[in-house]
C-alpha cells in the first residue's frame, strides 16, 4: 500500500514540475518576444530618422545648386541678388539633416544588436537556480542608465 501511494505523490511531483517547466517557458518565450519587439521598436525610429535626415539632404542639394546657378547668372552680369536667399536656405536644410542624422545614429546605436538580454539572464538564472544548491537572486537589466 505504501508503494503506491509512494507512486502517486511521486507522478504528483512529476506532473508538477512539468506544468512549471511549461508555464516557465511560455512566460521566457514572452519576455523574449517583448524585448525584441522594443528593440525593433528603436531600430524603426532610428530607420526613420535617417530616411528623413537623407530627404533634407536631398533637399538641401536642391537648394545649393539652385543658389550655385544664381551666383553664377549674378556673376555674369546680374545685378540682382536672388541667389542668397536659396543659399540660406539649403544651409538650413543641411542643419536639419545632420541633426536628424545624429538622432538617427543615436536611435539606431541604443536599439543594436536587438537580442532579448532580460531573457537571456532570466534563463542562466533558471539554469543556475535548478543545478545549484544555493539560488541565484535576479539581478535586474544590465543596460546603462540613460544611454
Amino acid at each position: 500500500m505504501a508503494n503506491t501511494n509512494d507512486t502517486s505523490d511521486l507522478g504528483q511531483a512529476i506532473q508538477e514540475v512539468s506544468e512549471r517547466a511549461s508555464l516557465l517557458i511560455r512566460e521566457e518565450i514572452e519576455l523574449a518576444k517583448t524585448e525584441m519587439i522594443e528593440k525593433g521598436t528603436r531600430l524603426v525610429k532610428g530607420a526613420v530618422v535617417g530616411i528623413v535626415a537623407g530627404i533634407f539632404a536631398v533637399f538641401g542639394l536642391v537648394y545649393l545648386l539652385n543658389a550655385a546657378a544664381w551666383g553664377i547668372w549674378d556673376a555674369i552680369g546680374s545685378s540682382s541678388n536672388f541667389w542668397i536667399g536659396f543659399l540660406i536656405v539649403a544651409v538650413i536644410l543641411f542643419l536639419l539633416g545632420g541633426l536628424a542624422g545624429f538622432l538617427a545614429s543615436r536611435f539606431i546605436k541604443r536599439g543594436a544588436p536587438p537580442t532579448p538580454q532580460m531573457a537571456i539572464e532570466e534563463g542562466k538564472l533558471i539554469k543556475e537556480t535548478v543545478t545549484s544548491a544555493h539560488p541565484g537572486l535576479p539581478q535586474g537589466p544590465r543596460e546603462k542608465v540613460g544611454s
